[in-house]
């Protein structure tokens, strides 16, 4: 019934108990989930997960935040994406929450990692899986510049406004909402699942972070989308199977995922 689009089973956190997390994702009714790769010494382990296991794929892609690791290039990235488990570049994108003591102007190498990524989802023909935090306006920016109608993706574990989504879906992006959904301080992020088409819509964990309501807290796991799923079931108004089998399609459809009952 459900995909969890975005989540890190490669995390040491999760790694260790794959074989009760397949379980539960099984009983929960999660059918596949997309393993994201946040560094290039983290992607052997991630691309293992997806060919040891149907129901997982694989993205490679160096995350924003990360510092000390080997930078990607447009040429690593298309080729290690031309396996057929890799199903998109990422995760890519900006941060500046944290600048620590650095100003925006200094983030230009964040700037030029995202661009990288781009050109390589451009030449690969892959869905960008993007990161944004504190940096909505670059982060658009910077995608009409590089020529955002020559790719697609998706704003993962979205915490932006409405305004910043539309400017999204208008680019030809879809818009993942997490667990976050769920927390009582989120309304301003639930009027934006309630006002986007939902054919733009996908469900993800991020886990092993942002657990759902009621693990808030508790170490996240891809069987908990079924509660981020259960919450868009209610600020929809329709059935959770309703909501599974949009976010699923939507899911496929973007990342080229097989067909699942």
């Amino acid at each position: 019934m459900f995909i969890d689009s975005h989540c890190h089973l490669s995390f040491p956190e999760l790694s260790q108990q794959l074989p009760e997390l397949l379980n539960a994702m099984r009983a929960a009714q999660v059918q596949q989930a997309i393993c994201i790769c946040t560094t290039l010494e983290e992607f052997p382990q991630v691309l293992a997960l997806a060919e040891a296991h149907p129901e997982l794929w694989a993205t490679v892609g160096v995350h924003p935040d990360n510092e000390g690791v080997r930078e990607p290039s447009v040429d690593e990235l298309v080729a290690l994406a031309a396996h057929p488990r890799v199903l998109a570049i990422g995760e890519t994108g900006l941060d500046y929450y944290r600048l620590n003591g650095r100003s925006v102007a200094d983030m230009a190498w964040q700037r030029e990692r995202f661009r990288v990524h781009i050109r390589a989802a451009q030449r690969t023909d892959k869905p960008l899986v993007i990161h944004t935090r504190a940096s909505s306006a670059d982060t658009l920016a910077i995608l009409k510049e590089e020529g955002a109608g020559r790719v697609r993706g998706v704003f993962h574990c979205f915490t932006e406004d409405l305004a910043v989504a539309e400017q999204a879906v208008a680019l030809g992006f879809h818009i993942s909402f997490s667990g976050i959904i769920s927390f009582k301080n989120a309304e301003g992020i639930r009027d934006v699942a309630r006002a986007l088409p939902r054919e733009r819509v996908l469900i993800e964990t991020d886990s092993p972070y942002l657990a759902p309501m009621p693990y808030r807290g508790k170490l996240n796991q891809p069987a908990y989308v079924a509660h981020v799923a259960a919450q868009l079931a209610t600020l929809w108004g329709v059935p959770v199977a309703e909501v599974g089998a949009i976010t699923r399609a939507n899911t496929q459809r973007l990342f080229g995922l097989p067909a699942t009952a």
